[in-house]
């Protein structure tokens, strides 16, 4: 019998959950419409500022991790550990606290991914970094294909380390985050 998420160790973890990159699929846009359709039913009666799609998935034609990442942002005064406890009576299981931010996911099984996996990520609004990532490579491909190629580069040498491939992709997203700042501000 398969042990439990929660009782498994972060190596196992990733064992179980490698990092792997699949062609740009439009069934992503889609996906994210699904959830964002039941997110807002069941956020109906909170103080929801915007629902996002981001992520590799939200960035035409990138490869990216088979994984739909939401971001929602809440009101300043709203409870965040109440808006993540509802959205973990659904279905969703908790996969980090930080100060002001609350990060969840469906799709993980004992057995490995689901069909469709999901990362939502709660924040209070403005706390939304990724929005101008995302138009910025959007609306700048070449860019985009440069953070393609460093995931595609950082893939295997990380598949089994989620932490160090994020991490080596952050100076790059930081790099480009900082320039679409300055290019949409005020946008959000």
């Amino acid at each position: 019998m398969p042990k439990e998420l929660s009782e498994m160790s972060l190596e196992e973890l990733w064992e179980l959950f490698p990092i792997s990159l699949v062609e740009h699929n439009d069934k992503w846009e889609l996906y994210y419409d699904e959830i964002e359709t039941i997110l807002k039913n069941l956020l109906a009666e909170c103080p929801i500022e915007r629902i996002s799609h981001i992520g590799s998935t939200a960035i035409a034609g990138i490869w990216a991790k088979d994984i739909v990442d939401v971001l929602i942002e809440i009101s300043k005064d709203s409870d965040i550990e109440n808006i993540a406890k509802l959205i973990e009576l659904n279905g969703f299981r908790r996969m980090s606290t930080e100060a002001n931010r609350i990060s969840l996911n469906r799709g993980y099984t004992e057995s490995g991914f689901a069909e469709k996996v999901f990362h939502v990520h709660i924040r209070y609004v403005g706390d939304n970094d990724e929005l101008y990532f995302r138009d910025y490579l959007n609306e700048h491909p070449q860019i985009a294909k440069e953070y393609e190629m460093l995931k595609l580069q950082l893939w295997k040498q990380f598949e089994y380390n989620r932490d160090a491939y994020t991490s080596a992709k952050t100076e790059f997203v930081r790099k480009q985050t900082l320039e679409a700042k300055k290019v949409y501000a005020g946008r959000y």
